[in-house]
C-alpha cells in the first residue's frame, strides 16, 4: 500500500506515444488466434519504458485478453486462466517497478442496462478483468473504473438499477470496481448517492465535474467526500484533463444540389459556415470548422489549471490519471511545466530542481514525437450505444 510519504503519482491511459512502435495489446482478428499471452509480451517492454521515464501509473487496455468474453467464440474463454503464470510475472514486475495498474472497461459495459442479458454480459467482462488483476496479485489500488451508464428515459430508475447490477457482481469484481461520475448523465451527486447505498469507491474526474454539476456542489468538499470512500491505507486516484479549445474539423457530405450550385459559381459554404479551405465543385466532402465541445479532452494538460486544482486540493493524497490525448507525451510535458510555473505542486509529485536538466532534455525530445491520438477516450463524450 502507498502511504503519505510516497510522492503522488502521475499516469496515462493505454497508448504509448513517446516511443515509436510500442504496441499495448494483441489486436489481431479472431481468425489469427490472438491471445492474452501475446498482449503481455507486448506490454512487458512498456513496463520498462514506464520505469525509464519515471512514470508510476498506467491504465491497461480493457482489450488485452481479446475475445475473452465473446459469446460466440468459446475457444477464447479460457485464456485468462491459461495465462496465470504470465499474469503473475507481469504483476510482479509492475510491483517491482512501483507501477500502479488499472482498467477502464468500455462504454458497452453497463451495470444499469434494462436488458438483463447485457447486464450479465457486462458482469462477465468485469469478472474477466478483475480476474486478471487478481492473478497479477496486485493490491486494492489496482482498480477497474466504470460509469453509471445510460439514462433510458428515467434518470432515477437507471441510477437505482446500477445498484442491482452491483449486487449481482461476484466478490472479486466488487473488490476492484470503482465508480466515476460522467459529463452528461450522472453527476458527482449521483455517484455519492450510489456510494451511500453500496459502499463502492468513487473516482473524481475534474473535467466531468465542471461539465455536469447541477447540484452546484463545492469542488473541495466533493473531492474530500470522494477520497473518504477509499479505505485506510489505499490511496485514491482521480482523473484530470483540460478541455479542447481549438476549432473542430468536421467532415460533411456535399449534396448534388450543392455541387450544382458550386459549378454555377455560387458560394460553397452554407450561411454561417466556416470552411477549412475552398471547396472544388467536384468535391463530395468538405471540412467544416466548428466551435469546441467542452466535454472533449485536449491534447495536453493546462499547467495553470492543474496547479490551481492541486493547490485547492492541498493536504489530500491521491494519484492522478492524466487523460490528455497526447497520452504519455502530455505527462512528460506537464512535469517541466510544473517545475517552471508551480514548483510547490511539482514537489508533491517528487519533481525537484535536481530534475531540471533531465526534464529539459525530455522537452527537447518531445519536439520530435508523434502527433496526438485522435480517437475518443473511453469516457470522453460518454455515449451508450444501447440507449
Amino acid at each position: 500500500m502507498t502511504g503519505h510519504s510516497h510522492p503522488l503519482r502521475l499516469g496515462f491511459p493505454v497508448k504509448v506515444m513517446g516511443r515509436q512502435g510500442m504496441k499495448t495489446q494483441d489486436g489481431r482478428r479472431w481468425q489469427k488466434n490472438p491471445h492474452l499471452k501475446c498482449s503481455l509480451e507486448l506490454l512487458d517492454p512498456v513496463l520498462d519504458y514506464l520505469r525509464d521515464e519515471n512514470i508510476e501509473m498506467y491504465r491497461l487496455s480493457s482489450d488485452i485478453a481479446p475475445y475473452a468474453t465473446h459469446p460466440d467464440l468459446p475457444q477464447f474463454h479460457g485464456q485468462v486462466a491459461d495465462s496465470d503464470a504470465e499474469l503473475k510475472a507481469f504483476g510482479r514486475k509492475a510491483k517491482d517497478y512501483g507501477i500502479r495498474l488499472s482498467f477502464h472497461p468500455s462504454q458497452y459495459v453497463l451495470l444499469n442496462s434494462p436488458d438483463e442479458k447485457l447486464t450479465a454480459k457486462s458482469i462477465w467482462d468485469l469478472a474477466s478483468q478483475a480476474e486478471m488483476l487478481d492473478r497479477m496479485e496486485l493490491d486494492d489500488e489496482a482498480v477497474m473504473v466504470t460509469h453509471v451508464g445510460g439514462v433510458y428515459d428515467d434518470h432515477e430508475a437507471s441510477r437505482a438499477r446500477w445498484i442491482k447490477g452491483w449486487e449481482q457482481c461476484p466478490d472479486h469484481v466488487r473488490r476492484r470496481l470503482v465508480l466515476e461520475h460522467d459529463d452528461i448523465r450522472f453527476s458527482a451527486a449521483d455517484v455519492l448517492w450510489i456510494h451511500e447505498r453500496t459502499g463502492v469507491r468513487l473516482v473524481f474526474d475534474y473535467q466531468h465535474f465542471w461539465c455536469l454539476n447541477p447540484e452546484r456542489l463545492d469542488m473541495r468538499d466533493t473531492l474530500e467526500r470522494f477520497m473518504a470512500t477509499w479505505p485506510q491505507g489505499v490511496r485514491p486516484k482521480l482523473h484530470f484533463s483540460s478541455p479542447r479549445t481549438e476549432l473542430r474539423e468536421v467532415k460533411v457530405k456535399i449534396t448534388p444540389k450543392q455541387r450544382e450550385a458550386a459549378r454555377a459559381g455560387k458560394h460553397s459554404a452554407a450561411r454561417g459556415e466556416l470552411l477549412k479551405a475552398p471547396v472544388k465543385h467536384t468535391a463530395r466532402i468538405k471540412t467544416v470548422l466548428r466551435p469546441p465541445v467542452w466535454t472533449g479532452h485536449s491534447d495536453f494538460t493546462n499547467p495553470f489549471e492543474f496547479a490551481t486544482f492541486m493547490r485547492m486540493a492541498d493536504g489530500l493524497y491521491f494519484d492522478v490519471m492524466l487523460e490528455g490525448k497526447a497520452k504519455d507525451i502530455s505527462l512528460m510535458r506537464l512535469r517541466p511545466d510544473l517545475l517552471r510555473y508551480a514548483p510547490d505542486v511539482a514537489a508533491r509529485f517528487g519533481i525537484t530542481p535536481a530534475d531540471a536538466a533531465q526534464l529539459a532534455e525530455d522537452e527537447n525530445r518531445l519536439e520530435h514525437v508523434a502527433a496526438a491520438d485522435r480517437e475518443p477516450d473511453v469516457d470522453e463524450g460518454f455515449q451508450v450505444a444501447a440507449e
